[in-house]
């Protein structure tokens, strides 16, 4: 197949790149080459942005089989994008997000469950508030327009090699790194992860297979808790590693902030308890599997390791703050 894909050299782009070559498709890159410009040079890349400069791909006499959207946030770009390509390419496949989702208390969120509104749709700030609602339109705009040529895929917190938001990756460098590890709430929290070279695989997948429709994709196919994830990492490690719950109570003392000071993890209380516990049996029936945790753990802490030493952490406590808190929690 001929698959054109907006971005490719970040993230999730870069795997669906690698998993696309390994399946023996022809890959077309379209980004402003400045991201890893020369990761995969023996890749088409056609150079672009995506808001103006569009009639490059509509003007080159090409046609694609599909076009997978990994960076699309904003409806306006999303539905220009979408518009633009209706007669190049035969299927539209978006990459969403779980946090499309309105009400995260129901345990086991399908794909028809309601998805957040907001009251102006022309806002353009992305926020915590307004993330999900506005990949929800996104999601809007390119399915009216596709109809059964649409894909959409709403992965949870995707983790692996070359992550730059550091929020999975964090554990197993502080874990292999041992001594007492400050963790949250308690081990029994429930946690959802997806590695991303399973999501690309399964997304290049549903492309071959001409799949349409609405996907939530993210893992594993048990209920992981956070204590098993960092137990993992001693394992995979050989970490001395203590692990120190703080209490719920103890962080909102502190200051302790959710999903970015302790990354993974959001309070498992009734107002978040389906945040972590999205169903995604459609998905694992459509074919998406899973790789062991541990390899998952083995691979992200080996490719943390090839980085500088200097290397400005996104997620995750700074050691001395850590110290910090282990004083006050010793106390």
């Amino acid at each position: 197949m001929n698959i054109l894909i907006l971005g490719g050299t970040k993230f999730l782009g870069h795997h669906l790149v690698d998993s696309a070559l390994a399946r023996g498709h022809e890959v077309t890159l379209f980004n402003r080459g400045k991201t890893n410009p020369n990761l995969f040079p023996q890749v088409e890349t056609i150079l672009g942005d995506r808001e103006h400069d569009l009639e490059k791909l509509t003007q080159v006499g090409r046609a694609w089989d599909s076009v997978i959207d990994v960076a699309g946030y904003l409806p306006r770009i999303v539905r220009l994008s979408a518009t633009s390509l209706e007669r190049v390419v035969g299927r539209y496949a978006f990459i969403s997000s779980i946090s499309v989702y309105a009400d995260t208390s129901k345990i086991g969120i399908t794909e028809s469950h309601p998805v957040g509104k907001i009251e102006d749709e022309t806002i353009e700030e992305i926020t915590g508030e307004s993330y999900g609602p506005l990949k929800a339109l996104c999601e809007k705009a390119v399915l009216d327009l596709y109809g059964e040529r649409g894909l959409v895929i709403r992965p949870g917190l995707i983790v692996g090699p070359n992550d730059p938001t550091d929020r999975f990756t964090y554990w197993p460098v502080r874990v292999a790194r041992g001594g007492d590890v400050l963790a949250p709430e308690k081990p029994e929290v429930a946690v959802q992860i997806v590695d991303v070279r399973d999501l690309a695989d399964f997304i290049i997948q549903l492309i071959e297979e001409k799949a349409s429709g609405i996907y939530n994709a993210t893992g594993p196919d048990y209920e992981l808790t956070l204590g098993a994830m960092l137990e993992a990492c001693k394992q995979v490690s050989g970490s001395d590693a203590n692990i120190r719950w703080m209490s719920v109570d103890f962080m909102k003392q502190n200051k302790v902030e959710e999903w970015s000071d302790m990354p993974v993890w959001v309070p498992d209380n009734e107002e978040n308890q389906g945040f972590s516990r999205v169903a995604v049996s459609k998905a694992i029936k459509a074919g998406l599997k899973f790789r062991a945790l541990a390899e998952t753990v083995r691979d992200t802490l080996a490719w943390a390791n090839t980085r500088p030493a200097d290397h400005e952490w996104r997620a995750g406590l700074k050691p001395e703050r850590e110290q910090e808190l282990l004083k006050l929690l010793n106390a």
